[in-house]
């Protein structure tokens, strides 16, 4: 990618100029007080469902919202202030609508959204060794794997879910975000409208000054808890280093050098805010047993993944995109595993899985 957040959660240079070169646009930005802006990607159709999927934190996630097939609203925080945008199919394009102070600021954003910066040009050859990879890859030729510039929006539900089921962490994140989002702009304040209720989420001082306290009533253990109000803390230098930095390989590094963040946290960050194509899930309790199965028709683990997957560096987290949703049905889920007494009144001795 060729930008990068910074102190605020949001690239270190301002998005392409709508019309600039790869970055197509249609449509104006309005100026009557209410009316949304909006912006056209060309022939980025078929991409929302898995660009926004990925950033979704289970269906009531307060802050994306599917209300169709290829037909999400979002709610983020920019470097101009809150935006909310509806995103959705118009024949073979992707229209956005924004509102709030950083309606224009999400428009020029949107096509590193969708991928635009993505390139997977070589994938093909790569693929037509694999046959399951070839069909997989075949029937989704449009996707791409999108950034959101966002480092704290990254950072916040990269930690709370480390080594947690999906359920516990995205409750958890809905109870802080209830407390401690904003409500978003436009449309989310209309009753019964598709947005209505949908919030932005806090900025990176704001995430770090929650009391502990909160987090243990949201079911945030405390090592979770200090390790993201640390990260929080160091946003801006942080971004300033990930900035400087020349691959994802050494973001990855620079990531670890935080204390409470793993090769796993590392990873998601890397995928959401970055949209690193080969930042694969490492130490995820699924995804090495779905890939490997995927790779060579037989699970393994974190190295055994690894190894299956060398001969696709540099497309690596592409792969697990594809293939995993493939075998995942046919796959069983883990061991249950006793949930650590770790937060008070929390599913002590309740049998769940867990997420390395």
């Amino acid at each position: 990618m060729t930008s990068s957040p910074r102190a605020t959660g949001r690239p270190a240079s301002s998005p392409p100029a709508p019309g600039a070169e790869g970055q197509p646009m249609a449509g104006a930005r309005s100026g009557a007080a209410g009316s949304p802006a909006q912006r056209t990607v060309l022939g980025a159709a078929g991409r929302l469902d898995m660009a926004l999927g990925r950033l979704a934190k289970g269906p009531a996630d307060p802050t994306h919202r599917r209300v169709g097939a290829q037909h999400w609203w979002r709610a983020t925080r920019t470097p101009d202030g809150p935006a909310l945008l509806e995103l959705f199919d118009h024949h073979a394009d992707v229209v956005t609508r924004a509102w709030g102070e950083g309606a224009d600021w999400a428009l020029d954003q949107v096509p590193r959204l969708l991928g635009e910066q993505d390139d997977p040009s070589g994938f093909a050859a790569l693929a037509a060794d694999c046959d399951l990879l070839r069909r997989a890859h075949h029937d989704h030729p449009q996707w791409r794997i999108g950034a959101t510039d966002n480092l704290t929006e990254a950072l916040a539900p990269a930690v709370i879910e480390q080594k947690v089921t999906g359920p516990e962490a995205f409750g958890g994140l809905r109870s802080l975000l209830a407390k401690y989002a904003t409500p978003a702009p436009g449309p989310a304040a209309t009753p019964d409208g598709p947005a209505h209720g949908m919030v932005v989420p806090p900025t990176a001082e704001q995430w770090a000054h929650i009391p502990s306290f909160e987090f243990t009533r949201a079911g945030v253990d405390g090592r979770r808890a200090a390790a993201l109000v640390r990260a929080m803390r160091r946003v801006p230098s942080l971004e300033r280093a990930l900035g400087r930095a020349t691959d994802g390989a050494e973001r990855s590094r620079l990531l670890q050098t935080q204390p409470g963040i793993g090769p796993w946290t590392a990873a998601k960050v890397l995928q959401w805010a970055y949209g690193d194509p080969d930042a694969w899930s490492v130490g995820d309790y699924h995804a090495p047993a779905l890939i490997s199965l995927a790779l060579t028709g037989q699970k393994g683990d974190d190295a055994f993944a690894d190894e299956a997957l060398a001969p696709y560096a540099g497309h690596r987290y592409r792969v697990e995109l594809l293939v995993t949703p493939l075998v995942a049905h046919a796959a069983r889920r883990g061991a249950r595993r006793t949930l650590p007494s770790h937060v008070p009144g929390v599913g002590v001795n309740r049998r769940r899985s867990w997420r390395r």
